[in-house]
């Protein structure tokens, strides 16, 4: 298993919105780092139990760990957990497929199908007199860098680099990969009306001359008149 990674004072100052999900981060600006060996060694015993139980959340992380500006990511840590809670109840993370293997420490408390002690006695406010449910400000994450009012926006103002990363991966396939994806182009889009083929040609040529010419023949399209068409 391995990961980019990218510091804000990186991010501010990148050449595209790294943020935005139809762009890569190369390699070669951001190498891979080794994290571990993700080990598949069976496969479920039981689906129900194991699968349709499951719970994945990005919300899940550690003290310290933050949370970037992606779009789609903020959006799932609103969404994750109330799909969860709706399917599985409030309680999911006591089943077996999501109970952590490690001790571990949780505000949570009661809630249907509460099936451990329930903190005991413990108080249930913060603060108290007591020293419990003590919060970790040292922990809490910065905050999140806006630029300009915390608004929707479009994030083609952020870059318009739409062509250099799609011929940069055109460029790494084989010629055999080349020409697969020719092929599988022209079978999906087929039955497109003739503009709409135009249009992806330009594109594709854009990226690369050899990949718009390599899509164009396929379709059986001039790649002249793809060229000059302004549809």
């Amino acid at each position: 298993l391995k990961v980019q990674l990218m510091t804000e004072q990186e991010a501010d100052g990148y050449r595209i919105n790294p943020f935005d999900l139809t762009k890569v981060w190369p390699h070669a600006d951001f190498p891979l780092h080794d994290v571990g060996v993700l080990e598949l060694n069976r496969n479920p015993e039981n689906y129900f139990a194991e699968v349709e139980q499951s719970a994945f959340n990005p919300m899940n992380v550690i003290d310290g760990i933050g949370f970037s500006p992606d779009k789609m990511l903020q959006g799932r840590l609103f969404s994750y957990r109330d799909a969860q809670n709706y399917r599985l109840g409030v309680n999911h993370g006591q089943i077996p497929v999501n109970r952590p293997r490690c001790p571990f420490h949780s505000y949570h408390r009661d809630g249907m199908m509460r099936t451990d002690g329930n903190n005991g006695s413990a108080i249930g406010y913060e603060p108290n007199s007591y020293g419990e449910w003590q919060d970790s400000p040292e922990m809490k994450e910065p905050p999140l860098k806006l630029h300009g009012d915390a608004y929707n926006y479009n994030e083609r103002e952020y870059d318009e680099d739409y062509y250099s990363q799609p011929g940069d991966l055109f460029r790494l396939m084989s010629p055999g990969q080349q020409k697969a994806l020719f092929k599988n182009t022209a079978a999906n889009m087929g039955d497109s009306e003739l503009f709409i083929k135009q249009r992806h040609v330009r594109n594709c040529y854009k990226a690369d001359p050899a990949y718009g010419r390599g899509v164009a023949e396929a379709l059986g399209v001039s790649l002249e008149d793809a060229l000059q068409s302004a549809k």
